[in-house]
């Protein structure tokens, strides 16, 4: 694909036995939304990992806006790649400002830029600016996810890696944070990979959603695209889940 940012070609990964990847071939354009969805064990979390050479795979080539990722210089590769996962991972020792502008500062950029880019930041997320000092064990887990999305977000990257960011907030909190990193995504014109077990999510968020299974790709498409035309029984399982929850929920409410 010409304008591919990501490009993975004949991917491979193997776990003694098993085949977290299974010759993956995946291109995603430039400004792309994509959901990697599947069940536990599909290979979601290593693809994602490859993209960040967080992971090598056996076999095949990852690219990265024409750079191949076996290459790169993984410092460099990765100050260009913001990731968010579910953890989080904000240093406890550090403030908030101080975590968010860590690569900035490994970056080698001044205490002013350094500042005013925190401050943009926490508006960027709908954080309020007192925040910037507090450790982070003051802030809710819907803050600190906030926090790492900033970080995330820290040194301007075009490419954004989420892994389950979300998963560990209660479904408000959830529903409004993903809701207002969507935003962010088109306000930035940021390109997004995100790794999600929620089909709901995925199908609220993303432009495309690419589901795995074994290691390999079953479908890839746009949600409604998919749900209209695959005929595969695990793929038509996934899409159809929000619907089923949702004729569910209308059941027990009387609705």
């Amino acid at each position: 694909m010409a304008d591919a940012l990501i490009e993975l070609t004949g991917v491979s990964k193997r776990y003694g036995a098993h085949a977290a990847l299974d010759s993956v071939d995946l291109a995603v354009s430039a400004g792309q939304f994509v959901a990697l969805v599947g069940g536990s064990g599909s290979g979601k979390t290593t693809l994602l990992k490859t993209v960040n050479g967080l992971i090598a795979p056996d076999a095949g080539r990852v690219s990265v806006a024409g750079e191949d990722v076996a290459t790169a210089e993984p410092h460099l590769l990765r100050r260009r790649i913001g990731y968010v996962f579910q953890e989080v991972g904000l240093f406890p020792h550090l403030t908030v400002a101080e975590n968010i502008a860590i690569t900035p500062r490994l970056l080698g950029w001044d205490a002013s830029r350094m500042a005013a880019r925190v401050a943009e930041l926490l508006e960027l997320v709908a954080l309020p600016a007192d925040v910037a000092g507090r450790a982070p064990a003051a802030l809710s887990g819907g803050q600190r996810q906030r926090v790492g999305v900033a970080r995330a977000l820290a040194a301007e990257p075009r490419l954004m890696l989420m892994d389950e960011p979300f998963g560990a907030l209660d479904p408000v909190t959830r529903d409004a944070l993903g809701a207002d990193y969507r935003a962010l995504h088109e306000r930035l014109g940021l390109t997004t990979l995100m790794v999600t077990h929620d089909m709901a999510e995925a199908v609220l968020l993303a432009d495309r959603i690419v589901v795995l299974a074994g290691g390999r790709i079953l479908a890839d498409g746009a949600p409604a695209e998919l749900l209209a035309s695959s005929k595969d029984p695990q793929v038509l399982a996934l899409l159809e889940a929000p619907k089923r929850q949702a004729e569910r929920l209308r059941e027990r409410l009387g609705a």
